[in-house]
């Protein structure tokens, strides 16, 4: 079987949507009825697949797909070139890494999106205006038009299932992401002149939805609480965004402009050395599509504090300290302060096993996926849904 997974996105610095399709590819080429995967990335993305050390499998071909950075270019590509790339290596199936304009009729092979979250409508301000109208037109194209959605949490499936008509979320599958423990850890700190002291962590891109201000007030609480070590930073990794402006003001009108280190792009020994070293991991966020940051802090032994949000919970039940979100900040940093104070005088976790998210799962699951689509008699353009998809005017906006 020969598969095509699409990865291409304007991001520079590795994120969750690239890790994701660097772990399936990894995942198919644990396979032998895989035959050959094509992995396509952009320009400015070779070292990703250099890093993820994909390149040894004879299988594996890469493309570069000839894109410019702004979004009508990659949107372009991805409806006018990735079928005709998918034609010229003869693809049996065609997996796009995160939603993208799709023209149904121009495949020769059926399609499969990843759908990681619905962010465009829980929370369009993760967006702004008005890219987040542009964004859910994208969305709901995509959606109508590939032949199977793959779902990352069960979390994800029920968003999906409240803002789309039951034409979209019908032909939705859940398949988790693949997260394994990662043996590599960095020999040196990626921390600028870490010099052993204690630190709490965060792993966010600067989105809305991350609540990283929650969590730098209440980093401050616990500062000038004294419930943590004085010497304590706060590291958080993850890509600039939207936030970033207001998330750095917080920190200078908090006077934590020394005490915090922003990080982003980190190779993953040097992300796995965080999760090893760190006091804890906090992960405030007011929704998610998975939460994989709480997953790999599992894997590593982690002490976790989290919201208490349904993607949390399906990963972390058991493991992890949640805090419930309210409408009040500062309520939401004396409980998150309070959560942290009281995991902090409690002993260090030890790794667990994770065995839903490991790659001989997730792999036999997106093999039999692929299988199914492969083996059926109608062309691909045949299988795509036709119902309209449209903004509803009631309680919820449907997709």
């Amino acid at each position: 079987m020969k598969i095509v997974i699409a990865v291409a996105s304007f991001a520079s610095s590795i994120s969750g949507i690239q890790r994701h399709g660097l772990n399936v590819a990894r995942c198919l080429l644990s396979q032998p009825e895989i035959s050959a995967l094509h992995l396509v990335v952009a320009p400015w993305q070779r070292k990703f697949v250099e890093e993820a050390s994909l390149a040894a499998d004879a299988r594996l071909s890469v493309h570069i797909a000839e894109i410019a950075r702004g979004t009508l270019s990659r949107n372009l590509w991805y409806y006018r070139r990735l079928p005709k790339l998918a034609a010229q290596v003869h693809a049996d199936v065609v997996h796009l890494s995160y939603p993208m304009p799709v023209d149904a009729s121009a495949f020769r092979c059926p399609t499969v999106v990843t759908l990681h979250d619905l962010y465009p409508y829980e929370i369009p301000m993760n967006f702004g205006f008005p890219k987040c109208l542009l964004n859910r037109i994208a969305l709901r194209q995509c959606l109508r038009n590939v032949n199977t959605i793959a779902c990352v949490s069960d979390a994800t499936h029920a968003q999906l299932t409240h803002y789309a008509p039951a034409a979209v979320w019908r032909k939705a599958v859940r398949i988790y992401n693949c997260v394994e423990p990662q043996p590599f850890l960095a020999a040196e700190s990626p921390i600028p002149n870490w010099r052993g002291e204690p630190f709490l962590l965060g792993v966010a891109q600067h989105r809305r939805n991350k609540n990283l201000p929650l969590l730098l007030r209440t980093f401050d609480r616990l500062l000038r609480s004294g419930e943590i070590d004085p010497r304590t930073s706060l590291v958080i990794i993850g890509m600039s965004g939207p936030e970033t402006a207001k998330i750095r003001r917080l920190a200078g009108s908090l006077g934590l402009e020394r005490s915090i280190h922003f990080l982003e792009g980190l190779p993953e020994p040097e992300l796995q050395w965080c999760y090893g070293r760190c006091e804890a991991l906090v992960a405030p966020s007011s929704t998610e599509g998975f939460g994989l940051p709480v997953a790999e802090g599992m894997l590593a032994g982690c002490r976790i504090i989290c919201s208490d949000i349904p993607a949390h919970r399906e990963i972390g039940s058991g493991y992890c300290r949640f805090v419930a979100l309210e409408n009040n900040a500062d309520s939401n940093a004396a409980r998150f302060a309070a959560a942290i104070a009281g995991t902090l005088r409690g002993p260090r976790k030890k790794p667990t096993t994770l065995p839903k998210f490991s790659a001989p799962v997730i792999a036999k699951q997106y093999l039999r996926l692929y299988e199914e689509l492969f083996e059926s008699e109608q062309p691909a353009h045949d299988l795509r849904l036709t119902r309209p998809l449209s903004i509803g005017a009631s309680e919820r906006q449907s997709l």
